[in-house]
């Protein structure tokens, strides 16, 4: 092909051919990688017609293009409620007129029939929830909260503790790290936003005590487990060995001693399952074939390639099973000690390549592109982030299925969703595999579909959407989001004016306030320079980033003394509690309808939870909290915070 050809065919793909990099000048994808992209892309021609689900809004008439009708036909609505509405589908203009209820209706017509997704104009908002009144919540990473007994691993147990003592101090959500399913055969690879699936949960995170009794339990828990409970790192591997091994005993008592005729237990295991469907029994699959052969599911033998019917997977039913009990009851405690979201989740924006879902449902993803970001000014040679994503062709042609479960999944047991990287809805940087980020392009999604369907499913599980929108966005798309109800997130390190930092009165109303997230320094971490200490031992600083940190610090103080959260003199570099009061309250004073507290600025504590650009060099994923969840606001700093933060909130 030579390039005009392969230009014109990546624009009919969905290829940006031309984008505008971080310091807003155009460039161009050279043609060699995008031949190498449209490769890896399926046939756009291969998905023609008119899709299996169409989606519209509340109260608007729907085009229906490209039918081809060479008379007017009778056609049909058969709405959710059972009501059906016959109508005429005009041959020169074919049309669905405006409808009322919102829901997946049913558009019939000859011997045609598609899915109509009525969606509202908004989704659930954050100001809906709240009432007009501004809300706070606390943010965890669910691996490292502790209670006793966890075996050495957070989990849903410890997250239903922390929701109960946040509720008590005026709390209305805890913002949770993914739980989505890793690799149970592999219980060192960590990383939550690396998912094996988004659509299950991660078995180490059950919590047993939701299900059994205390006895039962201890008749099965490990020897020594006690060890891996009390250290300050997770110990994935042996930790997740021990946990396990427990699973393993509560799953064979369980066949033992539950699995009869008229036990509540037995009934509740086997609707979970029928529910689950094909999908679930695939998940359950892969998991049993892995454990067999822990590599990737491409070196399998290639009748391990595809799914097949298979008996041992009845033990991995199991654990999706308890693992959905267990967040089920936090989510329950949350709302029923009063909060009024209760559990937010986190949707990781792909997957592992080597996980479930790209084995079971190999044609709803782009397996030989990998997700990632073009360079920038933090990233001169772009990243990779090594996930693979949705084929956006793929979605259409299936009716958004794969899109549908994973949102669902993530609100089945929460009261909110924060959908990380929300620009993937509109546009993805993908790279060809084996090839360099600057190798890659922007490629489209269906956007106007993706958010019609989220606002649908926010209404139908009543929760809220929060967008992670930071770093370099499109033009306009922060309003979009705003226009149909998704909230964005301020970060109190990215909220400036200039060189200074913006007053909280000039943060947005209709996004969440944050002082940091996982992936940036804590307050006292950030003022004591201990951000800047660990990335110079890694070989990761850059030069003067000492010196510019001491003016920010600077800035910092003057705009805490100016916002009346901080009062002179100016702390030392290495007393930072008064500046994490001031950072905390700072947020709390912003207009915006939720601020969320992470948990180790609460504490006051200096070591994020992740370092970008590091994997095994720092303890990404391991760092556990000190105290139990029950008592984290019993300490005075904690308890005063979160006092500090409700009558900034009022």
């Amino acid at each position: 092909m030579n390039d005009e050809t392969i230009l014109a065919r990546a624009r009919a793909a969905g290829l940006a051919v031309d984008w505008v990099d971080v310091m807003g000048q155009q460039q161009r994808v050279r043609p060699e990688s995008l031949r190498r992209l449209l490769e890896a892309l399926p046939d756009p021609s291969e998905h023609k017609g008119l899709p299996p689900l169409l989606t519209t809004d509340l109260e608007a008439c729907t085009e229906l293009a490209g039918l081809g009708l060479s008379r007017d036909t009778s056609a049909e609505l058969a709405l959710e409620d059972g009501t059906v509405l016959p109508f005429v589908l005009q041959a020169d203009k074919p049309s669905v007129p405006p409808i009322s209820l919102p829901g997946y209706h049913r558009l019939r017509f000859r011997d045609r029939e598609f899915v109509l997704a009525v969606a509202p104009r908004r989704c659930v908002t954050l100001r809906d929830i709240g009432g007009g009144q501004r809300m706070w919540g606390v943010a965890a990473q669910v691996y490292g909260l502790r209670r006793p007994g966890d075996g050495g691993i957070g989990d849903a147990g410890a997250v239903r503790e922390l929701a109960g003592v946040a509720a008590r101090q005026g709390a209305d959500a805890v913002a949770l790290s993914p739980v989505h399913c890793l690799f149970a055969a592999d219980p060192g690879r960590c990383a939550p936003y690396s998912p094996s699936s988004r659509v299950f949960l991660n078995p180490l995170y059950a919590d047993p005590s939701a299900t059994f009794s205390e006895a039962r339990i201890a008749a099965h828990r490990p020897q020594g487990v006690e060890v891996l409970e009390g250290q300050k790192l997770i110990d994935w591997r042996a930790a997740g060995a021990a946990k396990f091994s427990l699973l393993r005993g509560l799953f064979e008592d369980f066949l033992a001693h539950d699995l009869v005729p008229g036990s509540e237990l037995a009934r509740d295991f086997e609707r979970f399952v029928r529910e689950g469907g094909q999908a679930l029994l695939e998940h359950a699959l892969f998991e049993a074939l892995h454990a067999e052969r822990p590599c990737a599911w491409t070196d399998w033998p290639a009748g391990w390639r595809q799914p097949s019917d298979h008996t041992a997977v009845r033990y991995h039913l199991f654990l999706q099973w308890l693992t959905d009990r267990s967040f089920a009851a936090a989510h329950q405690a949350a709302r029923s000690a009063g909060m009024r979201i209760g559990l937010i989740s986190d949707l990781a924006i792909g997957m592992d390549c080597a996980g479930s879902h790209a084995w079971a449902r190999q044609s709803d993803l782009l397996l030989d592109l990998s997700i990632g970001a073009p360079p920038d000014g933090f990233n001169p040679r772009g990243q990779d982030w090594g996930l693979t994503g949705f084929s956006p062709g793929s979605l259409i042609a299936c009716g958004f299925e794969p899109f549908l479960a994973t949102v669902r999944a993530a609100l089945r047991h929460a009261g909110g969703v924060r959908v990380d990287h929300v620009m993937g809805l509109m546009r993805l940087w993908l790279i060809p595999r084996g090839a360099a980020p600057v190798e890659g392009a922007y490629l489209n999604y269906p956007l106007d579909d993706l958010l019609r369907l989220l606002a649908l499913e926010s209404h139908r599980h009543g929760a809220v959407v929060i967008g992670e929108d930071l770093g370099t966005l499109p033009p306009g798309f922060r309003e979009r989001l705003q226009g149909v109800g998704i909230a964005g997130i301020d970060v109190l390190w990215f909220e400036r004016n200039g060189l200074g930092f913006k007053q909280p009165s000039h943060w947005r109303s209709e996004a969440v306030a944050t002082t940091t997230t996982h992936d940036l320094p804590t307050v006292a971490g950030w003022w004591t320079g201990e951000d800047i200490r660990t990335r110079r031992a890694l070989g990761l600083a850059a030069p003067g980033d000492g010196e510019e940190r001491e003016k920010d610090r600077e800035r910092l103080w003057r705009a805490f003394v100016e916002s009346g959260t901080a009062h002179p003199p100016r702390p030392t570099d290495d007393e930072p509690e008064a500046v994490v009061d001031g950072a905390l309250a700072y947020g709390a004073q912003s207009p915006s309808p939720l601020m969320l507290a992470p948990i180790e600025d609460l504490l006051g504590l200096v070591e994020q939870p992740n370092l970008p650009g590091t994997i095994d060099e720092h303890p990404n994923w391991r760092r556990r909290l000190a105290a139990p969840a029950s008592e984290l606001f019993a300490t005075s700093n904690v308890e005063r915070r979160g006092k500090l933060i409700g009558g900034c909130r009022r």
